[in-house]
């Protein structure tokens, strides 16, 4: 056995066991909690709301473990056993240009994965979210939402991938510097064209219509020297009764987006804290940060990728024994996590440090009492979970644990208003 398929299996056992081991923390961590109301949110959320927060953390977790024993046997099938290999095999028998053979191993993978995952993808929304009464998502919208997520995947995700294998084939050793770049505008032109051109044919995007609430947003805007094209919202409820703001697009085309759902729960004061919170991730920069991390990161990835792609070990330790620039990329993206997966704390707290440092700008330009209830009562709205086990948190939650976020938050509120 070679010795990178060793180094391989040890690190995407250790990978699995880790995340497995984590899901059960988690579970054992929040039932412990279950019938005990946190002190900070004792007068906001009621012992049931709590325990059914718990029981849906719980449920959550065990279909994520279920998940993750699944997609371990799915990429052990797909590398050391012979999945990769017998798709390049099949590619090569239609007899087309070594370009469309490449794109036709990835797409005959990338569908074989589509059609392993829909089990899980209908099971969390017809039967999960339904348990907890957050699904609104109908058996044709599910399958409209599915078509078109598939013909976007075809023509966008398909023309990109023809693109770096053809630079791969042509550019020669320093491939891997234009494919990075042509990847990188990919990004960008999607995060581009996401809230005018893509959003739009999933959800419904209505200007706001209300005039006190808008004019209260705009003064947050023009306070904060802030730039949107639209204020929208978007029919949340057709799908979920989950809440949510968010911002979207780049340069002149940044568009705040409010779900249906968060403007009947929240009032008008505490929506515009939420909007100063997700406002600050423009101002002090968090988004071109991210979006710099990310490039940085896909650029030390594209130039492994080129240095793996030469190497033959790289493809017969990992089950391939004709090697082409369709099983590099392949292969390179279902092994290369099971190496980098110990960078996911230090990209959560990275995160969570921005979400922080969000909160205190949203206290120091809006309410900050208003968006430690606006908060507290989106926890309880969408049943997330009080009491997350610290080291789970670690590794995964990109926002701050809830106790935490209030004990920051709180404080600078009344030095504010002092």
């Amino acid at each position: 056995m070679h010795i990178f398929t060793v180094a391989f299996l040890i690190a995407f056992a250790a990978h699995a066991v880790v995340q497995v081991w984590l899901a059960a923390r988690q579970i054992r961590h929040v039932r412990m909690h279950r019938d005990r109301v946190p002190a900070e949110f004792a007068a906001a959320v009621s012992a049931a709301d709590h325990g059914k927060a718990a029981d849906y953390t719980v449920a959550k977790q065990k279909l994520a473990m279920v998940e993750i024993l699944f997609d371990a046997a799915v990429i052990l099938w797909l590398t050391l056993g012979g999945g990769i290999e017998a798709a390049g095999h099949w590619a090569r028998s239609l007899g087309l240009s070594p370009l469309w053979t490449g794109m036709a191993e990835i797409l005959a993978v990338l569908v074989a994965l589509t059609v392993l995952a829909l089990p899980f993808g209908a099971y969390r929304t017809f039967v999960l979210e339904q348990r907890f009464g957050f699904n609104r998502t109908t058996v044709p919208v599910f399958v409209a939402d599915l078509l078109k997520a598939w013909a976007l995947g075809a023509v966008l995700g398909s023309g990109a991938t023809l693109v770096v294998l053809w630079v791969m084939s042509s550019a020669g050793k320093r491939w891997w510097l234009l494919a990075w770049a042509v990847w990188l505008a990919f990004s960008l032109l999607v995060t581009w064209a996401w809230p005018r051109l893509i959003a739009p044919l999933f959800n419904k995007f209505s200007p706001l219509d209300d005039p006190g609430l808008r004019a209260r947003i705009d003064a947050l805007l023009g306070r904060c020297g802030f730039h949107a094209s639209g204020i929208y919202v978007m029919d949340g409820s057709r799908r979920s009764a989950h809440g949510n703001a968010y911002f979207t697009g780049l340069g002149r085309e940044k568009r705040i987006v409010f779900f249906d759902t968060l403007l009947t729960s929240l009032t008008p004061v505490q929506v515009e804290s939420v909007l100063a919170h997700e406002l600050a991730h423009f101002k002090l920069r968090h988004v071109p940060k991210r979006l710099a991390g990310g490039a940085a990161m896909s650029l030390a990835g594209f130039a492994l990728l080129g240095w793996l792609s030469r190497q033959a070990w790289f493809f017969t330790a990992l089950g391939v024994s004709q090697p082409s620039n369709a099983d590099a990329l392949l292969l390179f993206v279902f092994v290369v996590p099971a190496f980098a997966w110990l960078l996911s704390p230090l990209i959560a707290a990275w995160s969570r440090r921005h979400e922080f440092e969000a909160d205190a700008f949203a206290a120091q330009h809006s309410d900050g009492a208003e968006l430690a209830r606006a908060l507290v009562g989106m926890y309880k709205d969408n049943a997330s979970t009080l009491t997350p086990d610290p080291l789970y948190s670690a590794f995964h939650d990109s926002h701050p644990p809830p106790a935490a976020r209030i004990e920051r938050l709180l404080p600078k509120t009344a030095a504010a208003t002092a």
